[in-house]
């Protein structure tokens, strides 16, 4: 029997699911604190005029395809089973734009549209290309697209205002931060995809073939993670900083690293709870606690530094278990000192006593009177 005459894997249908089932808990605190800051996402909508999403639309609506029933039929069904599986009731719009790259991304604020690269449709099979519109609607599920329009404006406003070394410097400090919550965002859109077509192989093949390319034949799933192992733990200190420079101003967390992400979420039974049955649902997200979103998001941070395995974090935590250590050696030292100076006074004591109690002996005399600091022989406490 061919692929083509296998049966279809049965999904489930997540009936209801709130976006926070897939958000990394940095990025949903994220999310939930700016959602409650009301009139937020009315001022980037605001700035967003700048940028012009009506132009970008009838950009892709003039220069790309649309996808339906009509035209890329196959990339629509897979389109299709990717929303139903998340409960999407109505989708964004989709559109192919020729490009040799693979990549794909969700544009808009009032009416969110799909752009997918048409090396997508010629490289990746049925469930990986499933899991990459999953990847998409989970962002345009999350709500992330304001939040990487206020990004992209920040950064224009960077580059505008370099001249001003002040401006520039809080400007950019805004940026890194906006940027790591961005790279967040896209391991929340990677657990997406892979509820979204439910083939945990399928959603590590697809961040293969953005690494390597689309042909897999000489490629092994077990090899690539194992890439993943020493990139997150391998080398000494200055290859710590190299990944430092390669990240801190990137949008997207390297494939390597974002394989390792899905495989840990994987393994940690949270894939296999939610397709239980056991998510948040979206009538209840009105009563979500920012207060505790961003808890989980502090937790989230504590969690991947104590398993990192990154040298320059190893040394961190080294330094902060040696401060302990320190700690715990000062104390003990100056526990068994004070000891062995109450002992030593009491000696002194008693040596005192009895020296004045025989004839002629001189007071203050012997090793308790040797100017040591332990304070008046004769005195003890």
């Amino acid at each position: 029997m061919t692929a083509a005459d296998a049966p279809a894997r049965r999904r489930i249908t997540l009936s209801g699911i709130s976006s926070r089932a897939w958000e990394h808990p940095a990025d949903r605190g994220a999310l939930v604190a700016l959602r409650e800051l009301r009139g937020f996402d009315d001022v980037v909508r605001a700035f967003f005029g700048m940028w012009n999403e009506r132009g970008f639309r009838l950009s892709v609506l003039a220069s790309g395809i649309r996808v339906d029933h009509r035209q890329y039929p196959a990339v629509w069904q897979r389109y299709t089973e990717a929303a139903a599986a998340l409960d999407v009731a109505e989708l964004p719009e989709l559109y192919v734009t020729q490009s040799p790259w693979l990549g794909a991304e969700a544009v808009g604020l009032e009416r969110p549209f799909i752009v997918l690269n048409s090396a997508c449709v010629q490289q990746l099979d049925e469930d990986e290309l499933r899991c990459l519109l999953g990847h998409e609607l989970g962002h345009v599920g999350s709500g992330h697209a304001v939040y990487k329009t206020m990004l992209m404006i920040l950064t224009r406003w960077a580059a505008n205002l370099s001249w001003l070394p002040v401006g520039a410097i809080a400007l950019r400090a805004i940026i890194a931060a906006m940027l790591e919550w961005w790279r967040k965002a896209e391991l929340s859109a990677d657990r997406a995809g892979l509820l979204a077509g439910q083939d945990p192989a399928a959603a590590l093949r697809l961040l293969m073939k953005l690494a390597g390319g689309g042909d897999l034949s000489q490629v092994d799933t077990t090899a690539f993670l194992e890439q993943a192992a020493e990139y997150s733990g391998g080398g000494d200190l200055r290859d710590s900083l190299h990944k430092i420079r390669m990240t801190a101003w990137s949008t997207h967390p390297v494939p390597v690293a974002r394989a390792a992400s899905l495989r840990q979420w994987i393994d940690s039974g949270a894939y296999g709870q939610v397709l239980a049955g056991d998510y948040p649902r979206r009538e209840d997200d009105s009563a979500t606690s920012v207060s505790e979103e961003i808890k989980a998001a502090a937790e989230s941070y504590r969690e991947e530094f104590s398993r990192s395995t990154d040298p320059l974090v190893g040394l961190l935590r080294r330094l902060g278990d040696g401060a302990s250590d320190v700690g715990e050696w000062v104390g003990g030292t100056a526990g068994r000192a004070r000891s062995w100076m109450d002992a030593a006074t009491e000696a002194a004591g008693r040596a005192h006593r009895a020296g004045r109690a025989a004839p002629g002996a001189r007071a203050g005399a012997g090793p308790a009177d040797s100017g040591d600091g332990t304070g008046s022989a004769g005195t003890p406490r």
